[in-house]
């Protein structure tokens, strides 16, 4: 599952590796021909990208998605609004709210009370974004599996989804462990499953495919990040990710949302026009 050092690194560089294992291409990604799409109504856009137009102007950064054609948004905070405020806002836009982030902290708790949060909200997952570097160490992974099991439990019950979304140092190995995989086989996939975050995974020198075949069913949102040739962020199709590939295996990933992303876009809408676009024209 792991690529080789020599491997990652003509990924890196955009060159064609061979196989179907190829992660990246080395151009910049474009749409194939074939009769599989991206449903419409479930492609979103995580909020963080456009964060700084919504401290702003939340109403008229949501407006604008909404014009764009987005169906959904994953919420990343709520900037300095209400639950039942940040709600009216999306509906004024003809958003939906498909996700919504949470702290680890906010599994210790009022828990209940993030779940009812997240009802308001109209989500139907709840996801923790992140883990502190205090617990990025095997037994804490298996800390947090457990604790993810018990705060997946109860966001089942109020029929709600419970995910977890990676960054690249969940895939640091420490004595001898993969630290996602703890995760992954520590959890409970009644109660737990994953939002991958692609751009990470492949950063890492993984393949989400292996993954999906590994675990099939749990990855039913993807944060559709893509990767410059220099390992930097890029927006959708300007890349190297091999988009394509990864969608076309839905039948073992379960996914049901893709999400656009970007850590640091220089200019958000122009990266939010460009992943709305490259969603509604892949073909895979």
């Amino acid at each position: 599952m792991r690529a080789s050092r020599r491997g990652f690194l003509q990924l890196a560089g955009g060159a064609a590796i061979a196989g179907a294992g190829a992660l990246a291409s080395a151009g910049p990604a474009v749409a194939v021909s074939s009769r599989r799409v991206v449903p419409p109504g479930h492609i979103g856009i995580q909020l963080y990208t456009v964060r700084s137009l919504m401290t702003e102007d939340a109403q008229g950064t949501l407006d604008a998605l909404g014009r764009m054609g987005y169906a959904t948004v994953g919420v990343s905070g709520l900037y300095g609004h209400s639950p039942a405020e940040f709600r009216a806002m999306l509906d004024r836009a003809g958003l939906r709210a498909v996700l919504t982030h949470l702290s680890l902290d906010a599994i210790g708790g009022d828990w209940q009370r993030e779940l009812d949060d997240a009802h308001v909200l109209g989500v139907e997952y709840v996801v923790v974004p992140s883990l502190p570097g205090s617990l990025q160490n095997p037994a804490g992974y298996r800390q947090v599996a457990s604790e993810f099991n018990v705060a997946g439990e109860a966001a089942r019950a109020a029929g709600l989804g419970f995910l977890y979304h990676n960054h690249g140092f969940d895939f640091d190995t420490v004595d001898g462990e993969v630290l996602y995989d703890i995760l992954l086989d520590g959890t409970d996939p009644r109660y737990v499953d994953f939002e991958l975050d692609l751009y990470w995974i492949v950063h890492a020198g993984y393949d989400p495919v292996a993954y999906f075949r590994r675990a099939p069913g749990r990855f039913p949102v993807l944060h559709v990040k893509d990767r410059a040739v220099d390992g930097s962020f890029a927006d959708l199709g300007y890349g190297t990710i091999d988009f394509p590939r990864i969608f076309g295996q839905r039948r073992y990933s379960g996914t049901r949302e893709y999400v656009v992303e970007h850590d640091q876009p220089v200019s958000p809408l122009l990266t939010a026009k460009r992943g709305y676009r490259y969603l509604r024209t892949v073909r895979f």
